[in-house]
């Protein structure tokens, strides 16, 4: 989103940790703290007297005091990724493995936690993440996270949706092996990587099954028979999409959105998913877009997905949702144009 902005914004990024792994355009400033989860103070105003920013953009933090310095300035918008706003465990999946569709409270979450201490004070961060987020102008990326944040108390016209668009992606790669069933994404159960496996196998096709990701099933995948490429840097990442017949998208937990299956559209790769969370908001739906936690709909499904290729999405292009987003800067500021 900086890139896309351009050189008509001067921007600041402040970052807890500078892992060197992403390159901005943004003057870059490392303030120890900002990437805590917990409650830890980080020196901003600072950097804020340097700056003297017109509007402070606070983007997938989880540390409450720089949630709470935020919505004292003012002028600030709070892009919320992710279900640590409103739900303490597993992103509205229960430890039973049914979806969660109750609204955040102790006694609706208590049932995911076995150490009632851990619970008390996940629960209490998770409440004061919220308590701030209430005090801010807030974008979610889908309508199914705007919705889950109305239901836990904000406000309707303080929630706006702007989704995310594909950046930095070759389309036109070639591919640097041969062809294949896909998955990308963590590999932990939350996302299905498992459950992939299960339906690759079950399909029959006569591919094989290639998974980009990092995360703790790693070596239980090399065994499954998968081949497991790591993480892969975004350089790559066209040239791997660029070898998918299909991409499998058995998401466990709701998916906030679902970026992984949009950059395939972008690639023209079929998406077999099941619905749950934003994915509906993005996949073109049909008889690839399965009912939650069937297994045999995700096999035959993409035994039918990998003979197709997939239409360019709508609706998701840079240059009118980075309109949207410098429509909110402006309201923010103040501003009114000339």
């Amino acid at each position: 989103m900086l890139d896309a902005l351009g050189p008509d914004h001067e921007s600041w990024l402040a970052v807890g940790v500078d892992e060197g792994s992403a390159a901005t355009r943004a003057r870059v400033r490392v303030l120890p703290g900002l990437e805590a989860r917990t409650r830890r103070p980080v020196g901003l105003d600072a950097l804020a007297a340097e700056v003297r920013p017109d509007v402070v953009h606070v983007h997938n933090l989880m540390n409450p005091e720089a949630l709470g310095w935020a919505a004292a300035r003012g002028r600030a918008v709070l892009t919320i990724q992710d279900h640590r706003f409103f739900c303490p465990t597993r992103g509205k999946w229960k430890t039973d493995g049914r979806v969660c569709r109750e609204v955040l409270s102790r006694a609706a979450c208590a049932g995911c936690f076995e150490d009632d201490a851990y619970f008390r004070d996940v629960l209490a961060l998770t409440r004061a993440r919220l308590d701030e987020a209430c005090r801010l102008r807030v974008l979610v990326l889908s309508r199914y996270m705007r919705d889950e944040l109305l239901a836990a108390g904000l406000r309707p016209e303080g929630v706006s949706v702007i989704p995310p668009f594909v950046h930095g992606l070759d389309r036109e790669a070639r591919p640097d092996g041969p062809p294949c069933v896909l998955f990308v994404g963590r590999l932990v159960e939350s996302k299905g990587v498992a459950d992939a496996v299960i339906a690759w196998r079950r399909s029959g096709v006569g591919l094989p099954l290639v998974v980009a990701g990092a995360g703790p099933l790693r070596e239980s995948l090399r065994d499954s028979g998968a081949e497991v490429l790591g993480w892969v840097p975004r350089a790559r990442l066209g040239a791997v999409y660029a070898r998918a017949r299909a991409v499998l998208m058995p998401s466990r937990w709701q998916e906030p959105f679902g970026i992984a299956g949009l950059e395939a559209l972008h690639c023209g790769v079929p998406v077999v998913a099941w619905e749950g969370g934003g994915i509906a908001e993005w996949h073109p739906g049909g008889d690839l877009l399965l009912p939650w936690g069937d297994l045999d709909a995700l096999a035959g499904a993409l035994r039918v997905a990998v003979s197709r290729r997939a239409p360019p999405p709508l609706g998701f292009e840079s240059e009118e949702l980075t309109k949207r987003l410098v429509g909110v800067y402006e309201r923010l500021a103040g501003y009114q144009g000339r």
